[in-house]
C-alpha cells in the first residue's frame, strides 16, 4: 500500500529531518509513529503527501510513485490520502456538514464547490459518517460551537468522505483530555478496520500507542530506531528512542488501563 524508499529531508539550514527512511505499510495496517519532539514524525507524514517536499528518495502509494508527480496528478493522488490534523483545521464559521463536505472538494468542480452544491450522494455519505461518529444531531452546528473531541470527529469524517486508501494522522489527541483521547484513538482504529484503511498516526502518548495499535515505529533524529509490536517497547527500547526516564511506570500504566477497561466491560456485560 505505502512504501518509502531512502526518504531524506534536509532543510536549507542544513538540518536533516529525515535520514534515508525505508518503510512499508500494508493495506489495513494502523501504525503509530512515536519519538521525541524534533525526531521527524510530522515531517515524515507531510513528505508522504508532499505538503513538505522530500529532498530525495521515493514515496509509493500502491503502484504510483508520488515524489515526481506534477501538480495536477499530485492533486488527484491526494484524494487517496486523508489527513487528520492536531488542530482540527476546520473552518470555524461553517457548519459541521459544510466542513465534512469540504473533503469532497477534490472531486467536484470549482463553481459547484464555491456554491456549496454537492451531489446528493455526497450529502448522504456525510450524514452516514456523522451518524457513525455520534454527531448526527450536530450537522447544522457551527464548528466554533463544538468541543475539542467533537471537532476531531468532524475532522475524521472530512478525511473519510474522500474515500481514501491511506490516513495520515498528525497528533490527533494532543489537545484532548485523557478520556476523549482514548475515544478518538479507538474510533480511528475501528474505522480503519471497518474500511480496510492503512494509517500512520503520529502520536506523543506512548501509552495510547501501546493500547490501540499492532505496530509501533520509533523515530530518533530522523531515523527509525524501532519497528515492532507494542509489547516489545521495553524500558531499554524507550530509552534508546527518548533517552533516560522511568519507563517502567509507563508500561505499568498501560497494564492498569487495560485491566480497568476489562473490568468495565465485564460490569456492563
Amino acid at each position: 500500500m505505502l512504501r518509502l524508499e531512502k526518504l531524506v529531508k534536509t532543510y536549507r539550514t542544513g538540518d536533516q529531518a529525515l535520514k534515508s527512511v525505508d518503510l512499508n505499510v500494508p493495506k489495513g495496517q494502523v501504525v503509530a509513529l512515536i519519538g521525541p519532539s524534533g525526531a521527524g514524525k510530522s515531517t515524515l507524514i507531510r513528505c508522504i503527501n508532499r505538503l513538505v517536499e522530500p529532498t530525495s528518495g521515493k514515496v509509493w502509494l500502491g503502484d504510483t510513485e508520488l515524489t515526481h508527480l506534477g501538480a495536477g496528478a499530485l492533486r488527484r493522488e491526494r484524494r487517496r490520502m486523508g489527513m487528520i490534523f492536531q488542530e482540527y483545521a476546520l473552518v470555524e464559521r461553517l457548519t459541521v456538514m459544510e466542513n465534512v463536505l469540504s473533503g469532497r472538494l477534490g472531486y467536484v468542480g470549482f463553481w459547484r464547490s464555491f456554491a456549496r452544491r454537492f451531489p446528493q450522494s455526497d450529502v448522504d455519505e456525510a450524514f452516514r459518517l456523522l451518524d457513525r461518529v455520534g454527531l448526527l444531531g450536530m450537522a447544522d452546528k457551527r464548528a466554533d460551537e463544538l468541543s475539542g473531541g467533537q471537532r476531531q470527529r468532524v475532522g475524521i469524517c472530512r478525511a473519510l468522505i474522500q474515500n481514501p486508501a491511506l490516513l495520515l494522522v498528525d497528533e490527533p489527541t494532543a489537545s484532548l483530555d485523557p478520556k476523549t483521547s482514548r475515544q478518538i484513538m479507538r474510533l480511528i482504529c475501528e474505522l480503519c478496520a471497518e474500511r480496510g484503511l492503512a494509517a500512520i498516526i503520529n502520536i506523543h502518548d506512548v501509552a495510547l500507542a501501546q493500547m490501540f495499535v499492532a505496530r509501533v515505529i520509533g523515530l530518533r533524529f530522523g531515523a527509525i530506531e524501532f519497528d515492532g509490536a507494542p509489547e516489545a517497547l521495553t524500558p531499554d527500547v524507550l530509552t534508546r528512542i527518548y533517552g533516560e526516564e522511568d519507563w517502567q511506570a509507563t508500561i505499568r500504566k498501560v497494564d492498569e488501563d487495560e485491566a480497568e477497561a476489562s473490568a468495565t466491560a465485564e460490569a456492563v456485560a
